[in-house]
């Protein structure tokens, strides 16, 4: 998953038909494990269908992927497991949010009940949607739905040092 285009486009031109929203087939991961809290951050990074390099950039600033349990190297192989996933349960292009129901991302929201990492999730995907300082349709219904199913407003995201 190359990080060096400024901008990598997950979706092409929206087909000429509707899709039907239906509950996406991912795989699980441990409850409250790090690829469970990372995969919920990874979904606010392709919601727009857009992942642009200073997205990785404020993830890479806050250290997130440490502060989450991981390896820097491992956030773009969850971006990338997750369009797979996307891909292999018949995403077509689009809207990525239209492909998902709420079932969906209750079930996503599920794997991670630590309040504490619950916290971590929320201010990561916060400043990551906020990185490229236009928060999209997207961002805001995945930001507005962890919310929502975690009982939690969404925060406004912390300035990451640029140092």
């Amino acid at each position: 998953f190359p990080l060096t285009h400024s901008v990598h486009t997950l979706t092409g031109p929206a087909p000429p038909t509707t899709h039907s929203r239906k509950t996406a087939a991912m795989r699980s991961y441990p409850r409250n494990s790090p690829e469970a809290a990372a995969r919920i951050v990874a979904l606010v990074l392709i919601s727009d269908g857009h992942v642009c390099s200073s997205e990785f950039e404020a993830l890479s600033r806050l250290d997130a992927a440490r502060d989450l349990g991981l390896e820097p190297h491992d956030m773009p192989r969850i971006v990338q497991t997750l369009c797979e996933d996307m891909l292999m349960d018949g995403f077509d292009g689009g809207s990525i949010l239209s492909h998902m129901d709420d079932g969906s991302l209750a079930s996503l929201m599920a794997e991670v009940d630590a309040p504490e990492l619950q916290g971590k999730v929320m201010r990561i995907a916060a400043a990551a949607a906020h990185a490229d300082r236009h928060l999209s349709d997207g961002e805001a219904t995945v930001l507005d739905a962890i919310g929502r199913h975690w009982g939690m407003r969404p925060l406004t995201p912390p300035r990451a040092d640029p140092s």
